[in-house]
């Protein structure tokens, strides 16, 4: 990871974070002035560049707003954070107004400064990955004709400014297209902004989508920025609008009939220039005929809709998603690509998808880290896929699936026991516990428990004294590295999926030699 870049005049407040970050593994470089900043700037390589710039807004030798200015004229998607021990309103519209990603005031608390500045991080290395994906990477693949009827009513539209509907399954590739759209619209040198509506708590979408006042409720201590300000001359991409609140839906109507609204607390309009696109897996229609719904927000909406189709609908770029996904998983995971067998390719060909492209994506993501050898072969796929498709046999066509029951899977040498994939996972979840007295459920044990059962056996057999650490040091490392494949290597969000703190999961990696 880039160094994180600390602006202050104050030596004190540098060594305090940079001492502060250096314990959470995070790098630091440090200046006295704006100078020193931009001097750095200008000898800076793409790969020695700031990740985040932390930057004082009082310093002899140069203001902390006008070295805003300069840095996102030569870097735009910086995150910069702005500190000051003068917390006035003038000083916090100046730095949100020049793109600051946040108002620090002074004097801060450290464990709330370093958790802003990991925020800050984590969104700079999001974006980092979503470039990437847009400039070095295919936009979308499809040979499908389906696909194909896509990029065409992409290509008629790219000199549009017309509203979107964007319509599909769960995980059928909704927020590509819209970002095609974007990069191939007049507004392509502007920003995209995206917000999955039915991510955010009702309670707080309303100051995320039009941003708020300082004091406008309690812990608004600074004037916000909303999605429709940070998208001003580009596009907004709003995912499941299908489930906005109702009373929502009446102020984002009002935004896309005469461009004005007001921040939450606010009493001034605020115009904004931006294209709306829309994306949802529900059928509005029907939402709109129970009410849920408003007709004329609808109608506002669905001005051009675009439909894409699921996975199993075009089961020809299945092969080259495949392909494609496990040369970006190796990449994102820094090993080298792992190449997948023609069978292997067939026999992957003929699962349903349920999770469409997003699922296929996580596959490969699983295959780069559990496959034991470098070439896929049919018995290393996920027992997800192979509990639901029939063996392929060479001269078979996918249409000729037959259904089959699952495959038992049992743990052997290359394939440890405790590697369960995602959905073994949810379904040990909802198995039934041992009740509060010890007694176990009369329930069969799943394969993998099954499995673990007799390695255990077989160790212990074997007359080792250390089984209890040999097969918890395969779980946990198992576990963690099907986690930080899942989430690309993003430590802070495999803690979080796995219910542990980002502490626990630093130290278990370093304990388990899995840098």
């Amino acid at each position: 990871m880039k160094p994180i870049w600390i602006v202050d005049d104050d030596q004190s407040i540098r060594f305090v974070l940079e001492k502060a970050l250096l314990r959470e593994g995070l790098p630091t470089r440090s200046f006295t002035n704006p100078r020193e900043v931009l001097a750095a700037l200008d000898v800076a390589t793409e790969g020695d560049g700031p990740q985040i710039l932390v930057s004082d807004i009082r310093m002899p030798g140069g203001s902390g707003l006008d070295l805003l200015e300069k840095v996102k004229a030569k870097l735009p998607g910086l995150p910069v954070i702005i500190m000051t021990a003068f917390s006035d309103l003038d000083s916090a519209v100046s730095a949100f107004q020049g793109g600051a990603f946040e108002y620090l005031p002074k004097p801060f608390d450290l464990h709330k400064a370093v958790e802003l500045i990991r925020r800050a991080v984590e969104e700079s290395q999001r974006e980092e990955v979503a470039e990437e994906r847009m400039t070095n990477a295919p936009e979308m693949l499809g040979q499908a004709p389906a696909m194909q009827d896509v990029f065409r009513a992409i290509g008629r539209l790219s000199q549009s400014m017309v509203t979107v509907m964007i319509t599909g399954e769960s995980g059928s590739g909704k927020e590509l297209v819209a970002r095609a759209l974007h990069k191939h619209s007049p507004r392509a040198n502007g920003p995209f902004i995206a917000i999955n509506t039915a991510a955010i708590p009702k309670d707080l979408l309303e100051s995320e989508l039009f941003g708020h006042e300082r004091g406008a409720f309690t812990g608004a201590q600074t004037l916000r920025r909303g999605r429709f300000e940070q998208a001003d001359g580009g596009t907004l991409f709003l995912d499941e609008i299908g489930d906005m609140p109702f009373d929502l839906q009446t102020r984002l109507l009002r935004v896309l009939s005469d461009g004005h609204f007001y921040r939450v607390g606010g009493h001034n309009a605020v115009k904004a220039n931006v294209r709306v696109i829309a994306a949802t897996h529900q059928d509005l229609e029907q939402r709109v005929k129970e009410g849920s719904f408003r007709e004329d927000l609808f109608h506002r909406l669905n001005v051009i809709r675009l439909r894409l189709p699921a996975l199993r609908e075009r089961r020809e770029d299945v092969f080259m998603l495949t392909r494609h996904f496990l040369q970006q998983s190796a990449k994102q995971l820094g090993v080298e690509p792992k190449r997948i067998s023609e069978a292997a390719l067939q026999q992957l060909s003929l699962f349903a998808f349920p999770g469409n492209v997003r699922q296929l994506e996580n596959i490969c993501h699983w295959l780069t880290v559990m496959a034991p050898a470098q070439v896929i072969e049919p018995k290393d796929l996920p027992p997800e896929v192979l509990g639901s498709t029939p063996e392929w046999k060479p001269g078979a066509s996918p249409a000729e699936k037959t259904d089959v029951p699952r495959q038992e899977w049992t743990a052997d040498a290359d394939r440890p026991v405790a590697a369960v994939y995602p959905s073994e996972a949810l379904a040990l979840a909802s198995a039934p516990a041992v009740s509060a007295t010890g007694a176990e459920s009369s329930a069969l044990p799943s394969p993998w428990e099954s499995g673990l059962e007799a390695e255990a056996l077989a160790l212990l057999v074997s007359g080792r004294s250390d089984v209890w650490d040999v097969l918890t040091r395969r779980f946990e490392s198992r576990l963690i590295m099907t986690a930080l494949a899942n989430t690309h290597g993003r430590r802070i969000e495999a803690a979080h999926k796995l219910g542990i703190g980002r502490n626990t999961i630093t130290r278990k990696i370093q304990e388990l030699n899995l840098e």
